[in-house]
């Protein structure tokens, strides 16, 4: 159960502690893919990026990083699977660090939601089924060119603690660049996600069929993170309204509970709480995402799904999806969420957390350049707000 303490007079900006971690506000900059780490390697303009939306005691998550070679399905990504990646990170978690932010390194296998072109060896990727993404959904590929999902090989039984293994190992990895922690990213119709939804998810092993099943390879995974970082260190997001990659589910709340239940009990048996759950809105769509107009939900009923999964979690819930400044704060003051991310408007303002405060006006984002390679056009050229001494 949430903390049912009152709530009142909390804003975007009362501090919050978050295990270990003490911060100044409640602004969170989300995941955000932005395609500018050249051969998965972060250069000095993720630094500058990063460096850029850092606030004394605020909170930043990573773009998806490959916690493996087989987990890419995006060009020029980061990974955190490599000594030389590893290092590389070091400069952008120094930085961070430097501006007094905590960063947290989110850990992505994209599962299905790939292409041979990115495969080791052009192979198939990795899934929970053989069956394809459908032909509505496209994929990016290193020529610029979109093309449609390749055929998804369907896991072996026993070859998902290896998977289990690659995303413990990566998280280490996390840690020994600087990282503050990790978010494991099971929502969005990624890989484990494919796993937890029962629109996507066709096994008859025990990884299958019931909820207990599709829960199975998301517990593994954190029980094995969590036993190598720590429950502070590690945290978890999920989507289980969101139907990116045809990643359906029949019974969105029961799957959201489901999962929730057991991280509960995760944290009842370990005595300690994960950093955080991140929950995505279930108004982020495709439609959404790639038109900016909003889709059209039942505000109501939409709260009520948020608001059921907040209550039953036992720890920090972080909600994220299309936010303004006022509806963060009216989260945060009703008590629905402990933290909210930011994605589109923290793009184009770096200083977003400045302009919340101030309430005022924001730099517009350039769709356009959400995914270039460019090294400063639309990733660190957007304009601080200019404040007269």
């Amino acid at each position: 159960m949430a903390d049912s303490s009152s709530t009142g007079g909390l804003t975007l900006f009362s501090p919050y502690k978050m295990g270990k971690f003490n911060l100044s506000h409640r602004v969170v900059l989300a995941p955000l893919t932005r395609c500018r780490a050249l051969n998965q390697l972060p250069n000095s303009a993720l630094v500058e990026y990063y460096s850029q939306r850092s606030t004394p005691g605020g909170l930043l998550i990573t773009e998806g990083t490959w916690p493996s070679d087989q987990s890419a399905g995006f060009p020029h990504v980061p990974g955190i699977y490599t000594d030389e990646q590893v290092e590389a990170w070091k400069n952008v978690v120094d930085a961070v660090h430097a501006k007094g932010a905590i960063i947290f390194c989110q850990l992505w296998h994209v599962g299905r939601a790939s292409h041979q072109v990115f495969q080791p060896g052009g192979g198939s990727p990795i899934s929970s089924t053989s069956n394809p993404i459908s032909k509505k959904w496209k994929v990016a590929l290193p020529d610029g060119s979109l093309d449609v999902h390749s055929e998804p090989r369907r896991l072996e039984t026993q070859e998902i603690p290896q998977i289990v293994e690659q995303y413990r190992q990566a998280a280490l990895n996390a840690i020994r660049a600087g990282f503050d922690g990790v978010e494991i990213h099971s929502a969005h119709g990624y890989l484990i996600d494919q796993f937890l939804k029962d629109g996507v998810n066709d096994r008859t092993d025990e990884y299958g069929g019931s909820l207990a099943n599709r829960c199975k390879f998301l517990i593994q995974t954190v029980e094995a993170v969590v036993e190598s970082l720590g429950a502070d260190r590690v945290a978890v997001r999920i989507s289980p309204a969101i139907d990116f990659y045809d990643a359906t589910d029949a019974d969105p709340i029961g799957l959201g509970l489901a999962v929730i239940e057991r991280l509960n009990k995760l944290q009842h048996n370990i005595g300690s709480k994960l950093a955080y759950l991140h929950v995505t809105r279930p108004r982020l769509t495709l439609t959404a995402i790639m038109t900016s107009v909003p889709a059209e939900v039942d505000e109501d009923r939409e709260a009520q799904f948020m608001r059921t999964l907040r209550e039953a979690y036992e720890g920090a819930f972080m909600a994220s999806g299309g936010f303004t400044r006022e509806l963060g704060m009216k989260t945060v003051s009703s008590g629905d969420a402990d933290l909210v991310s930011y994605g589109r408007d923290f793009i184009s303002n770096p200083d977003l957390v400045l302009r919340f405060r101030l309430n005022a006006p924001l730099n517009k984002y350039n769709r356009e350049t959400f995914y270039t390679h460019d090294p400063v056009v639309g990733y660190t050229d957007y304009p601080f707000l200019n404040i007269e001494s």
